[in-house]
């Protein structure tokens, strides 16, 4: 995290750049890397996914490229002025409805001003934490053998994801930098996809038997859910494992915590957990557990097709899998393990999976 004068003059230096550029006679623009899956590129030194050297332009030579221009200035002055003058915060949503005040430039849909807001993010080697924006979604949870101390506006506070919690678990803080990490007696992590399979495991005492941290994802987990996974992982030098459903949508969800997200590549030494393992569903799994399924959509199989094609899953390992589910045109959900009974997944799978992979 960068003070509030660091980034002050940062996305002052954003603005000073088009400024001249306009004294110059220069067109004004601004160059940003193409945020797509064919701009990325590992890192092998840092074992991660980056965008590669292709560039997408915004510049005042044609009407939607000025209007791009003009909504970057109107949002730099409002996170200048309103947020770090101010010391106060908006969330992506409210940002949206903000511009309703900016005339032209204001914002079609919030997924535009989100993404001037990943922009600038990488225009100026900063977070969105840093420019005092936050999401509008309620974080994740954690619950597990570990102890944790929280800064917040009302002071300080010590908290143990077990017994200082209900079965819900601790709420992941929107900036889990502000969180320092006390004691623990884990032994690994498991970031968990359903809410469903998070409460079965609590239920099962499964953190207690096996020394656990058990994160929920919530789905496509959030910026918070897995900075704080790779805070675990590097700080805490605990293995991570992601359990989610057997699909093409949840093996991005692996991605997004192993590889990183294509829309924010720029974050992945940040955010990503490059040692990060895949515990299932598996569609190896579909066929030695006879775990009941549903049929593949035409989307699902495109999906599974782009995937073949994607950097982030060119390894034996995917490509084997997913050639695999293609085969058998089948998906599993994680609480098709129910089928075999409430405690089936604690007793016989994951301790079958864990011992696979050594974690046991």
């Amino acid at each position: 995290m960068k003070d509030a004068e660091t980034t002050r003059k940062r996305l002052l230096g954003l603005a000073e750049t088009l400024y001249d550029q306009f004294q110059e006679g220069i067109v004004p623009h601004l160059a940003l890397p193409s945020r797509t899956k064919n701009n990325l590129e590992y890192d092998q030194e840092g074992e991660i996914w980056v965008y590669g050297d292709q560039e997408s332009v915004r510049s005042v030579k044609t009407v939607r490229g000025a209007k791009s221009v003009l909504k970057t200035a109107y949002l730099v002055e409002l996170l200048i002025k309103e947020h770090l003058q101010q010391n106060r915060g908006s969330t992506l949503r409210e940002i949206y409805y903000i511009s309703e005040n900016w005339n032209v430039a204001k914002f079609g849909e919030q997924a535009e001003s989100d993404r001037l807001v990943e922009d600038l993010e990488i225009l100026t080697a900063l977070l969105r934490e840093d420019f005092h924006v936050r999401p509008e979604e309620d974080g994740a949870t954690v619950f597990g053998p570990l102890t944790i101390s929280e800064k917040t506006r009302r002071g300080e506070r010590t908290i143990h994801c077990q017994e200082d919690v209900g079965e819900a678990g601790y709420q992941i803080p929107f900036n889990v930098d502000n969180v320092e990490f006390k004691d623990h007696d884990a032994k690994f992590v498991v970031a968990i996809e359903t809410g469903g399979m998070h409460a079965r495991l609590i239920e099962n005492g499964f953190d207690q038997e096996h020394d656990a941290i058990l994160v929920h994802l919530k789905g496509q987990p959030a910026r918070s859910t897995r900075r704080l996974i790779k805070r675990l992982n590097e700080e805490l030098s605990l293995p991570v494992l992601v359990f989610t459903d057997g699909d093409p949508w949840s093996y991005r969800i692996f991605a997004s915590v192993a590889y990183g997200a294509i829309k924010s590549a720029h974050l992945s030494d940040y955010l990503v957990t490059p040692s990060a393992q895949f515990l299932g569903v598996q569609p190896t799994d579909i066929v030695n557990y006879d775990l009941s399924t549903d049929k593949l959509t035409d989307q699902d199989l495109q999906a599974l097709r782009s995937e073949l094609s994607d950097p982030r899953f060119a390894t034996d390992y995917w490509k084997e899998q997913i050639q695999l589910q293609i085969k058998l045109s089948k998906k599993a959900e994680q609480q098709a393990f129910a089928g075999k009974g409430l405690d089936f997944v604690t007793r016989v799978y994951l301790p079958e999976r864990l011992s696979e992979m050594g974690m046991i």
